[in-house]
């Protein structure tokens, strides 16, 4: 494969950008999908087009590491931030496929506060990659990722006491638990990104 032997490949900062916004659009069709009424299985196909579309930016970012010479930080922490992110995408799409599948009526109220947790975590992360090109003004993104990292935390341990009231069945235990999980999942992957996003500032610094 021919490498780019330019001084540094800069596109990587405008990908980070897009597979970010990408987040931004998934994490509010997840506030779509939990609201009264909705059309879950529209919105949760709408969350699929949305991960092929991360899917594709994670590749492409792929692709031109793989093409380029000379890199704007280090190869490693460009491979992690693109996997992190695709990370979070595939969290938050498994969880609204996994309502569409188990036909899940009825969802706990808490799982609002959870969503809520993902979508700004989302803004915060999508206002962070641009920012990357200079280094400068992101430490208080990393901080309040953590906090809200550790709001989803209290968040989804009062859904799990909620699961095993014994308000729910057996059955509905388990259904709406892997939901829950899976919207766990998303909010540490946020954390990871800015954990990443937290490394690469240091190195450069």
């Amino acid at each position: 494969m021919r490498l780019r032997l330019t001084p540094r490949e800069d596109s990587f900062y405008d990908m980070f950008a897009d597979s970010a916004n990408n987040l931004v659009t998934g994490a509010r069709l997840l506030v779509e999908l939990i609201s009264d009424g909705a059309d879950r299985e529209g919105i949760a196909e709408k969350l699929r087009a949305c991960e092929h579309a991360g899917d594709e930016c994670t590749h492409a970012i792929m692709r031109r590491l793989n093409e380029t010479f000379i890199t704007p930080f280090d190869r490693e922490d460009i491979y992690r931030l693109a996997s992190t992110i695709d990370d979070v995408m595939d969290a938050m799409e498994e969880a609204a496929d996994l309502v569409v599948l188990y036909q899940i009526d009825e969802l706990p109220k808490g799982i609002v506060n959870m969503v809520e947790v993902l979508e700004r975590a989302a803004e915060l992360t999508a206002e962070a990659m641009p920012r990357l090109r200079s280094m400068k003004e992101l430490n208080e993104y990393w901080i309040e990722i953590n906090r809200l990292e550790n709001q989803g935390d209290q968040v989804y341990r009062k859904l799990l006491a909620t699961l095993f009231s014994g308000e729910y069945d057996t059955l509905t235990v388990m259904k709406l638990k892997e939901v829950i999980d899976r919207l766990e999942e998303a909010a540490d992957a946020f954390e990871h990104v800015a954990n990443t996003v937290e490394t690469i500032a240091v190195k450069e610094s």
